[in-house]
């Protein structure tokens, strides 16, 4: 125990030993350090000390050369300005001795102006006197002749005024004559140059309307199968068509004869169909007639559908279109109506063109004008009158309307387009060859005499044949019994004879037909 102890004393007092000898080595260290530190900071300072001497004289150098070089700017610019300065003074001086210079003129301008003055005054006042001594020498002349002529001055004046009144007047009114019967001459001029010009770039056509057409056939054998067993064949076709066949001894060939177009290309058309087909019978040739007529209807929808094309008319109502088509079955005095009218259109679009008005427009009015003749059933009403009801009726404009209802002046002209319409109308119609009127009042007679058959009860259908001659009235047999036939034909013949005026003598021939169709199935 008492060894431990001795050992631990031992111990500590090493180690207290040990420590202070670590302490005084290390304080020893520490003062090496700080003496080498010292020594480093001296040097560190001193080589500082001469870095920034050096710095120091640098820039001082830099500084001195800096200055010079300012001092050097400063100096050229202040010679600069020194110039400069001097050369204003130089001009300043310059223009003070210009200025010296004009006043110096300006002085003697002015004393010659004051000396031009004095005389122009003198001349002026001298003036004066000379006026004064010509109103005086006025003045007793004016006197003088008051005394000659017994007159004052003023009813001198007043005489020589209305004097120079009078003749003014006389040669104003000669000029206003003169210039007067100038303007009517060069109006009639022009008005008839825009005329001869409008016609001379018209292509026209003859009139070539008739009343016959010619069906020519490959052989005579046809004309059997078209006459039929005891002509029923051609007693049905001019029963379905109301066109008279003439079959006489022109080889290759019969005649249709019929005053409406249309009547007659329906029958031309049926009878081709007929002859190339081969099969002729009643049946047939109902059949094939109304299948043609249906043709002809969707034809005449297209005629007018290619004419408003041709002339450039755009928007025109269908039905306007249809009617416009059936002006080629229809003609006027002989002059076919469709021809007529697109004639007349044409020439309207020419004339408004030389007139500077709307071309289009006379166009569509020149193409409508006619549309009231082709009703599909009669009336009384005018043409021109009826074909401006359907414009307004299918919203054509207002000028269009007024030109189609004056251009027979049946009503007020109230636009330009008008009097235009009626001119063209007369230029197509009045020229040589453009119309025949004999043709116009025998086809007039022709539909009075169906229009008379019409007007009875039963009558079904009613056909003018053999050129007005005969009078062939197809009756309806549930209304019309064979002893009333006989008495309808009567009575038509009287009502004929009573109403009308022909040459020679009419037939009238009643047909009743009693047919009994039934259908196996």
């Amino acid at each position: 125990m008492d060894n431990i102890v001795i050992i631990i004393i031992a111990a500590v007092a090493g180690l207290a030993v040990g420590f202070i000898i670590a302490k005084m080595l290390e304080k020893s260290n520490a003062s090496q350090v700080l003496k080498s530190a010292k020594k480093n900071a001296a040097s560190i300072i001193k080589e500082a000390k001469s870095d920034a001497e050096a710095l120091k004289k640098d820039k001082i150098l830099q500084a001195k050369e800096k200055f010079i070089e300012l001092k050097a700017e400063h100096e050229k610019v202040i010679l600069n300005r020194d110039k400069k300065m001097a050369e204003a003074e130089k001009r300043t001086r310059d223009k003070e001795s210009q200025v010296s210079n004009e006043l110096s003129k300006n002085k003697k301008l002015s004393a010659e102006l004051e000396n031009k003055k004095k005389e122009y005054n003198s001349r002026l006042d001298l003036l004066d006197k000379k006026k004064s001594e010509v109103d005086k020498m006025h003045r007793s002349q004016i006197e003088q002749l008051e005394v000659i002529s017994s007159l004052s001055a003023e009813d001198a004046k007043a005489q020589l005024m209305e004097s120079l009144k009078s003749e003014a007047k006389t040669d104003a009114m000669a000029f206003i004559q003169t210039a007067m019967e100038e303007a009517k001459m060069t109006a009639q001029q022009e008005a008839k140059k825009v005329i001869i010009n409008t016609i001379q770039r018209i292509g026209t056509e003859e009139a070539i309307e008739n009343c016959v057409s010619v069906f020519n056939l490959e052989s005579d054998d046809v004309k059997g199968r078209i006459i039929g067993r005891e002509g029923r064949n051609i007693r049905a076709i001019e029963a379905a068509t109301g066109v008279e066949i003439i079959v006489d001894d022109t080889p290759e060939a019969i005649i249709l004869s019929c005053f409406d177009s249309v009547r007659r290309e329906i029958a031309r058309l049926s009878l081709h169909k007929l002859v190339t087909d081969g099969r002729i019978h009643p049946a047939r040739i109902e059949e094939i007639v109304r299948k043609t007529r249906k043709q002809i209807e969707e034809e005449i929808i297209e005629v007018g559908k290619r004419t408003v094309i041709d002339l450039g008319i755009h928007g025109l109502h269908p039905e306007l279109i249809k009617a416009v088509g059936r002006m080629k079955y229809r003609s006027s005095y002989g002059q076919n109506l469709l021809h007529h009218s697109r004639e007349v259109a044409r020439l309207c679009g020419v004339m408004a063109s030389e007139m500077g008005l709307n071309a289009k427009l006379a166009k569509r009015a020149g193409l409508l004008h006619d549309i009231g003749k082709v009703p599909e059933a009669e009336t009384e009403t005018p043409h021109a009158i009826l074909g401006m009801q359907w414009a307004e009726k299918y919203g054509e404009k207002g000028d269009v309307c007024n030109a189609i209802g004056a251009h027979h002046d049946e009503i007020e002209m109230n636009n330009l387009l008008s009097p235009i319409v009626q001119v063209c109308d007369a230029i197509s119609g009045a020229r040589p060859g453009a119309r025949r009127q004999v043709l116009d009042s025998y086809i007039q007679r022709l539909k009075d005499l169906e229009d008379i058959a019409f007007g009875f009860n039963g009558v079904n259908k009613a056909y003018a044949i053999q050129a007005g001659r005969e009078l062939r009235v197809i009756v309806e047999s549930e209304k019309v019994s064979d002893d009333k036939a006989a008495q309808l034909s009567f009575e038509i013949s009287q009502k004929i004879q009573t109403d009308m005026t022909y040459p020679g003598q009419v037939k009238v021939t009643v047909i009743r037909e009693t047919r009994a169709v039934n259908i196996a199935k």
